[in-house]
């Protein structure tokens, strides 16, 4: 009789730590807290999210990270630091076939929306009436380099023995139908301008942007999305001293 057990591999213990909202317990706005919320999500792997309040930091995490703001991560009592680092060890450290790997197929997928955080601070911040059309021109060209880039079909999308051509593409996110880490990268930005500049500048993504609008209509049906952004309030509350205003 075999004897020997299959040992299946014991589940990390994570605790994520992002930032709390003006309540001090829901959460803030933060786009790298979302990110991380949004890779442990999608790799399906148990774990827990405590609040920071930033205005009155508990002791207690005083001493586990001193002098660090969230994100930050306990991967089975080790303490993990830098988003980027992070998100780079769990997709390394989290890998099948137990969980999935989210890194995306084409690199243009991360490197499409990289400057439109940006273009969005620098109108967002800006308070010459005369210049606020040129700023606002500079984020609608990144826009447009999104919308292009996800209405282009994919390779994997093009069926070279069909007689049918695709012009239009079909797929759900920036890679395909799966979020992947170019997601989670971009869309907590992109809820954060679509709350912001409407509320501060009366700017809203133009409705002939269909691909930017199938994405995020597409993003805001997957809880691993929806369920990590911050309410509208906490965004507004952010901006509230950084949008200028026009003179």
């Amino acid at each position: 009789m075999d004897s020997r057990q299959h040992n299946t591999p014991k589940e990390p213990e994570i605790e994520l730590f992002v930032k709390a909202g003006l309540d001090g317990e829901n959460i803030g706005n933060c786009p790298f807290c979302q990110r991380l919320f949004m890779v442990l999500w999608l790799k399906g792997v148990k774990f827990n999210v405590t609040t920071v309040d930033m205005t009155r930091k508990p002791e207690e995490l005083k001493d586990l990270a001193p002098g660090t703001n969230p994100p930050f991560l306990l991967f089975n009592k080790e303490l993990k630091t830098d988003f980027i680092k992070i998100e780079e060890f769990l997709e390394q450290t989290l890998g099948p076939p137990t969980y999935p790997h989210l890194s995306p197929k084409y690199k243009e997928s991360f490197d499409v929306g990289s400057d439109i955080f940006a273009k969005f601070s620098a109108y967002i911040k800006n308070s010459r009436k005369e210049a606020n059309i040129n700023f606002e021109k500079a984020l609608l060209r990144e826009f447009q380099r999104l919308d292009v880039y996800l209405n282009t079909p994919l390779p994997e999308e093009i069926d070279q023995d069909s007689v049918e051509d695709i012009t239009i593409s079909k797929r759900k996110f920036l890679d395909g139908d799966h979020l992947t880490l170019a997601d989670c990268n971009l869309l907590p930005k992109l809820h954060i301008i679509k709350i912001a500049a409407k509320k501060y500048r009366d700017f809203e993504i133009p409705e002939d942007m269909t691909g930017v609008w199938r994405y995020l209509n597409n993003a805001y049906a997957c809880e691993e999305f929806s369920h990590t952004c911050p309410a509208d309030e906490e965004i507004e509350h952010t901006y509230a001293s950084i949008a200028r205003k026009m003179t």
